[in-house]
């Protein structure tokens, strides 16, 4: 997962991407590079890439710092803490 400061690094190199075109370009390498400097994990799917960003998946729970899975949860899925806002 990228926190957001790594995906800041990524996310330009993916802007002409987005529309995941089904030859890939210049701009798929570069990004899946970048992705693999900064996790050391290779990751040869593009489409993939667009999911490790972890704001997509809310702040950790309190309880057990699990992702809260959207930022928007109400409780924790994982261990059923409820969400103080």
């Amino acid at each position: 997962m990228l926190d957001e400061s790594e995906w800041e690094a990524v996310a330009p190199l993916l802007g002409p991407m987005t529309r995941l075109r089904p030859e890939p370009s210049v701009f798929t390498y570069m990004a899946l590079a970048r992705y693999t400097e900064i996790t050391g994990q290779k990751e040869t799917d593009l489409a993939m890439l667009l999911h490790h960003r972890a704001a997509l998946y809310g702040p950790p729970c309190e309880n057990c710092a699990k992702p809260l899975r959207t930022p928007q949860a109400s409780f924790c899925a994982a261990c059923g803490e409820r969400v103080r806002r």
